[in-house]
């Protein structure tokens, strides 16, 4: 079921990856066009939190599953234990956090700019972030 689990992340994590790039680039390009924020806009933003969301609960899974996971916290002087222990599950809930909080301010927004700008901001850093701790060796491999 592990072996299941962390091939369904790995793999996810390229539709989860591709998604939030769309939005967080359909955001900027919004904003310096200067478009109205239109429903597919809404769509985009919305699909690319849930895709999201859902990776990290199949993230929090695997990690209290994992040996790589909660098993290993204690082993912090290894970089590679501590990236899959610690930072990759760390960074990645940040990074879920501000793109929730994206989601959530630009409902707030009235204007079309706005909404632009919040998507912009929070679900490129959000991007910024998961791409800074993807355990690229694991990963890769």
């Amino acid at each position: 079921m592990y072996t299941a689990l962390q091939s369904a992340h790995s793999i996810f994590a390229y539709v989860v990856l591709a998604i939030l790039f769309m939005a967080s680039l359909n955001a900027i390009t919004g904003l310096t066009g200067k478009r109205l924020f239109k429903d597919k806009d809404l769509r985009l933003s919305l699909f690319a939190l849930i895709v999201s969301h859902l990776q990290l609960l199949v993230g929090f899974i695997i990690y209290f599953v994992s040996p790589l996971g909660l098993k290993s916290f204690g082993q912090m002087g290894d970089s590679a234990l501590r990236l899959t222990s610690l930072e990759h599950p760390l960074i990645n809930i940040i990074a879920i956090v501000l793109i929730t909080i994206g989601w959530s301010k630009h409902k707030k927004e009235e204007s079309n700019n706005g909404k632009f700008k919040k998507i912009a901001i929070f679900y490129t850093l959000g991007l910024v972030l998961i791409l800074s701790r993807i355990p690229w060796t694991n990963w890769m491999s």
